[in-house]
């Protein structure tokens, strides 16, 4: 696990854009803790800790969690599964649709994966938690077990750590 000083450092470099997307929405910024390499290394080791060693491959929700599952999946030494917005591969196997907290969507993965894998799903933000049990459920549609879940950033007072259950579940950092 990264000493706490270079995961304060890490967490320093995210920034906050109010009113982005839309007004209302504080954007968190993940670009400076992205391009610093020592920050992202740290928060890469920092997000696969708690399940070292319990996974296949690492499947990221676009567009940032591509970013992060990427680093990890390298890190570790495994594969990679990108999990896309509808209408994005050419041929997605199964699609969920789920609720933002300032919208809706749909995401979408291929068949890929042997039955059984086991997979690490990765995304940068736990908001109100949509995203993040669509792409849960995609995996488990598909065949494969997810054996946890890692963000980056978890907005706490939008309940999202809720609507995912008790199926483990490791936020690094929190506002």
């Amino acid at each position: 696990m990264p000493d706490a000083s270079a995961l304060a450092r890490a967490e320093s470099l995210i920034g906050s854009i109010p009113d982005y997307p839309q007004p209302g929405v504080v954007f968190r910024d993940i670009t400076p803790l992205l391009a610093d390499a020592a920050a992202l290394r740290a928060t890469i080791d920092a997000l696969m800790e708690p399940f070292a060693g319990q996974f296949d491959v690492v499947a990221g929700i676009e567009a940032r969690g591509f970013l992060l599952a990427g680093a990890a999946a390298t890190a570790a030494g495994v594969g990679l599964v990108p999990i896309r917005k509808a209408g994005k591969l050419p041929r997605p196997a199964a699609s969920v649709s789920y609720a933002l907290e300032y919208g809706t969507a749909a995401i979408e993965m291929h068949d890929d994966l042997p039955r059984g894998t086991r997979v690490l799903l990765l995304d940068d933000v736990l908001a109100t938690g949509g995203t993040l049990a669509a792409g849960r459920e995609l995996v488990h549609t598909l065949g494969s077990e997810v054996i946890g879940t890692a963000a980056l950033l978890e907005i706490d007072v939008l309940g999202g750590r809720a609507a995912l259950g008790d199926a483990p579940l490791h936020s690094l950092f929190h506002v």
